[in-house]
């Protein structure tokens, strides 16, 4: 509305509210406009029947001119719209009718009484269609008593010349016709200008979802945020068997004293987006990240009977992008992989900012396979071996002492065969 001029604005926003709808504000600044209009218009009666010396005929529009003008005041104080919809309704109503009667009927009152006809139209756009019907059957009872009474009332009309007469007979056809067509016009033009609104807000809403459901996705398994948007209070899954890998590069902590943050970061931002790469390729669900180390795990949120297999497929072509990738990344690292195999439990835990996460011996184990592990090599336990033979190429590497579980059978994978 920044377009129109300064007067009009403060017009259209005469009783408006902070809490009014948009159809509200539409509904009260297009009944403004149009009380505004016919009372600006009665002007031209008023004149002419002061002119001939009608002056009964003359004071009914000038008093419509005065009530609408009364009722205009009250509503810009008050903001009681039923009440000044309903005046504005009423007066549009009667007052053409109590004209026409007084100038002799239809004929010699040039059918002034069309004006009536913006009160039902009025309702239909204020109040609605089965509201409006009132007021319609009372316009056309009004129409039906002027009828009845026209041959009386025309027994002693005023004299009003035969020109007055032909040009205000297209004066209210016309003046009936424009209004109608006037309001109407801008009725639906502010519709429109309302629904482009709402569409556009509707397409910043929709985008701003799909932003949501990215980075939900990037926290969260796509099944696991289906869920989470269901309002699932805890989220906590059992899995019999599921294959889980723990990554690290080695030696980056000392890297970190020598590198600028900026640097350290970018190239560890480098070594986990194609490592996130990977994982995606191969239907690999991706955990989470601790400092420099990698977490990944396959047969969750969604059982698989290949689980070992996507993980081992994920080891090698991690180590092997490491290795390939150093005078790239601009420094020399080794990676230190760690599998396991077993039942796991899985859930989101927090409420501000929530993780999927892994818990059980199965991840504790591969942790360990990690941290117990050879530089450059991946390290897996005998019940992950059971899994990947005979598709996978592995050597035993011999009994170690691992922390927290005593003696264990390692084995190191070497390929796919």
């Amino acid at each position: 509305m920044s377009d129109r001029p300064a007067a009009l604005r403060r017009l259209l926003a005469i009783g408006r509210d902070p809490a009014d709808t948009e159809e509200t504000r539409l509904r009260k600044s297009v009944l403004v406009l149009s009380s505004v209009l016919m009372a600006g218009m009665a002007s031209v009666w008023v004149l002419t029947y002061a002119i001939l010396g009608l002056w009964e005929s003359a004071a009914i529009p000038f008093a419509y001119q005065l009530a609408s003008a009364a009722s205009i005041g009250v509503f810009a104080r008050t903001r009681r719209f039923i009440v000044f919809r309903r005046s504005q309704l009423f007066m549009s109503l009667v007052f053409p009718f109590l004209l026409q009667w007084s100038l002799g009927g239809f004929e010699n009152g040039s059918a002034v009484c069309l004006w009536g006809l913006t009160s039902p139209l009025g309702a239909l756009l204020f109040v609605g269609a089965r509201q409006s019907i009132p007021w319609f059957a009372a316009f056309a009872g009004l129409v039906a008593a002027s009828a009845a009474l026209d041959s009386t009332i025309a027994a002693s009309p005023p004299d009003v010349p035969q020109g007055v007469v032909t040009a205000f007979f297209a004066l209210n056809l016309l003046g009936v016709a424009a209004t109608t067509y006037a309001l109407l016009q801008y009725f639906v033009r502010e519709r429109e200008r309302a629904a482009a609104e709402l569409a556009r807000q509707h397409a910043a809403l929709e985008l701003e979802q799909e932003r949501s459901e990215r980075l939900l996705l990037n926290v969260l398994p796509e099944p696991v945020a289906e869920r989470l948007k269901e309002r699932e209070e805890v989220i906590a899954d059992e899995f019999a068997e599921a294959t889980v890998l723990f990554a690290d590069l080695v030696g980056f902590t000392e890297l970190a004293e020598r590198m600028p943050a900026d640097e350290l970061v970018s190239l560890l931002d480098r070594v986990f987006a194609r490592w996130d790469v990977l994982a995606a390729e191969r239907g690999v669900e991706k955990i989470k990240t601790i400092g420099d180390a990698y977490m990944a795990a396959a047969g969750v949120p969604v059982p698989r009977p290949d689980h070992a297999e996507a993980i081992a497929s994920l080891a090698l072509a991690m180590a092997a992008d490491v290795e390939g990738s150093a005078d790239v990344l601009g420094a020399p690292l080794a990676v230190r992989i760690g599998i396991d195999t077993g039942p796991v439990v899985a859930g989101v835990i927090g409420r501000s900012k929530f993780i999927y996460d892994l818990w059980g011996d199965t991840v504790n184990t591969a942790s360990r396979m990690e941290s117990h592990g050879v530089p450059g090599s991946i390290q897996v336990t005998a019940r992950a071996r059971q899994h990947l033979l005979p598709g996978f190429e592995l050597s035993r590497r011999g009994t170690i002492d691992v922390k927290g579980k005593g003696q264990m059978d390692c084995y190191l994978l070497l390929g796919a065969r």
